[in-house]
């Protein structure tokens, strides 16, 4: 019997030709490497337009951001699997969406002036406001022993559901709103944020959160923790940074 690799995922990246805004594509080096590090089988599976998206060979899936009109691309083409990103999701899929892939979660956004149908996957909409928000941002979230860090530069001020956690509290920057004092959202086993970074390097803890689902999902529980001294040191860095410049 073979051991080498007793655990296997695959994440699924999503139109990464579109999505890349500030090195999102930077977040599946890190997963490929953490899979490694645990000796764990992964394949990073891009998918481009015109590819058939079939989610019964996911488990993980990636929603990076991207512009206007970039993210407008890939929300007519994820119409086309609403049905099934929702059944993915209701049946506990992992997914992880950035900034634009987080807006598309949603039932609406804002596109300048017109209002764009969502995927309806979360109970939250994005409506617009002024000024951009702009800038490093910290969050204490339950998902990550550290604070997530990151940038967000979003005119979209994205508002909750009655039955959707927020992803996290803003320890520094504005988050979903700039005023609720939350950050991004957590359904299931669902993460939304406007945290770029990209945000997986800069917080160990959030990709982890993401590999533990996953082989939850498929009943393997075990995630083997690894020397993280470097990338908290990092994040330390950052967020000391943050609060001197308060």
């Amino acid at each position: 019997m073979n051991h080498t690799h007793t655990h296997e995922l695959t994440m699924f990246h999503l139109y990464p030709e579109l999505l890349n805004l500030y090195g999102d594509s930077g977040n599946m080096l890190v997963f490929q490497k953490r899979c490694a590090w645990r000796n764990i089988a992964c394949t990073v599976r891009e998918i481009h337009v015109g590819d058939t998206l079939d989610l019964t060979l996911a488990d993980i899936v990636f929603i990076g951001g991207g512009s206007d009109r970039e993210q407008k691309i890939v929300c007519e083409t994820l119409q086309n699997y609403k049905s099934e990103l929702s059944a993915y999701v209701e049946d506990g899929g992992v997914l992880a969406a950035v900034c634009g892939g987080y807006q598309l979660l949603g039932h609406s956004y804002m596109m300048q002036d017109e209002k764009l149908q969502g995927l309806s996957l979360v109970d939250l909409y994005t409506d617009r406001g002024q000024p951009r928000l702009i800038g490093n941002i910290a969050i204490q979230s339950s998902i990550s022993s550290t604070p997530i860090i990151g940038y967000e530069n979003h005119a979209g001020r994205t508002h909750l559901g009655a039955g959707v956690q927020p992803l996290g509290r803003v320890l520094c920057g504005y988050g979903n709103d700039g005023e609720s004092g939350f950050e991004g959202c957590l359904y299931k086993n669902v993460v939304g944020t406007y945290i770029h970074g990209p945000i997986f390097p800069k917080n160990p803890g959030v990709i982890d959160y993401l590999m533990q689902r996953a082989l939850a999902r498929k009943g393997n529980y075990e995630l083997e923790p690894l020397d993280d001294e470097y990338e908290l040191e990092a994040n330390h860095v950052m967020l000391n940074r943050m609060k001197a410049a308060r």
